[in-house]
């Protein structure tokens, strides 16, 4: 495949993390992002150069690219740590030679040339040949959430009690943990922010699905935690509910973030729990699963795409956006709710 010399990408404005955090949402691109043209980089020994087809838009990504991610940016290089493409040429390691030519999903990890590009550079371990029978919208999100769902459920599974309790119920990745639950008899309990999310999380298998926003929030939260003694906790919000939540949970219970969606202070309502009821808190960054859980990755990988491929598992698409039509649509469509935003280059 013959590579040009330069690319368009939406490149970072600023270096490192920011001082001042603002939450969450994307307000707009222009204080975090240019659209411009670079030089198609090489790819290093063990790299390929992916030509990239679609790119996945993920809270991490908004995150990084605002500055308040464990992950410092680096200025004039473009985000996006996800994606689909072709690759395009690869370093002398001989995996990364057989990759040549070949469809995969990837992730961009720490190389910092990013997929919000028409090019991407990803370490050869990190990229996933993919089935024809998976999508590329499937396959432009095929590592961050399916996978993470996969290694999340594992833990509950791991614990044996049947619920469970999840923030950010209507993400993409609570409806893939849901879907795993549904299937093997478990109880997701899951919290959203509006009404209109309830009926559709109930259907694809939520056994109860509570309103934060509900006047009667923490009476019918206490109620259900009690009716259903979850020990796990699968937090993406942090702050004042993710506060309650544990507060409100049963002794033995495990607190595992694997977000900030919530910029306000997260309190531990009452740290004796913590020592007389044995509640821990912890944190989940896939990076690290996959680098601790090598024997189990693979088959993950594998299980991941089959659910693509036979329909028990479907990305729901809110917008492919162009990458030259980034920079002014992209805050628009992911305020939308309940499905992934992509960048097409």
């Amino acid at each position: 495949m013959a590579v040009p010399s330069e690319m368009k990408a939406l490149l970072l404005v600023d270096d490192g993390y920011t001082k001042t955090p603002t939450g969450s949402a994307l307000e707009a691109m222009e204080p975090y992002l240019r659209l411009g043209s670079i030089a198609v980089p090489t790819p290093g020994p063990t790299q390929v150069l992916i030509k990239v087809s679609l790119a996945s838009i993920n809270p991490s990504d908004v995150a990084f690219i605002k500055g308040q991610y464990g992950q410092p940016r680096a200025k004039g290089q473009p985000p996006g740590f996800e994606g689909v493409g072709i690759v395009a040429a690869t370093g002398d390691d001989s995996y990364a030679a057989s990759l040549a030519g070949k469809r995969v999903a990837f992730a961009t990890g720490l190389s910092n040339w990013g997929s919000w590009a028409e090019y991407a550079v990803a370490e050869a371990v990190a990229c996933i040949p993919l089935l024809d029978t998976v999508r590329d919208e499937d396959g432009a999100a095929m590592i961050v959430n399916p996978i993470t769902a996969l290694a999340m459920f594992d833990i509950v599974r791991q614990e044996g009690e049947k619920a469970f309790i999840m923030t950010a119920g209507g993400s993409q990745l609570c409806k893939l943990v849901i879907g795993l639950a549904r299937e093997q008899g478990f109880r997701p309990i899951v919290t959203v922010r509006r009404d209109e999310q309830i009926e559709h999380l109930k259907e694809i298998g939520a056994a109860r699905v509570l309103n934060e926003k509900a006047p009667d929030f923490k009476a019918t939260l206490r109620e259900v935690i009690k009716a259903e003694q979850p020990r796990i906790f699968l937090d993406a919000v942090t702050g004042p509910l993710a506060s309650a939540i544990f507060d409100a949970m049963p002794k033995r219970s495990r607190w595992i973030i694997y977000g900030r969606l919530d910029p306000e202070t997260t309190i531990i309502r009452e740290p004796g729990q913590l020592i007389f009821q044995r509640k821990r808190i912890e944190g989940f960054w896939l990076s690290e699963w996959m680098r601790q859980f090598r024997d189990r990755r693979g088959s993950a990988v594998m299980e991941a795409q089959q659910r693509f491929s036979d329909g028990r598992w479907s990305t729901d698409v809110t917008a492919i956006v162009p990458l030259t039509e980034a920079m002014a649509r992209v805050p628009a469509e992911l305020g939308k709710p309940n499905g992934k935003v992509f960048i097409r280059p």
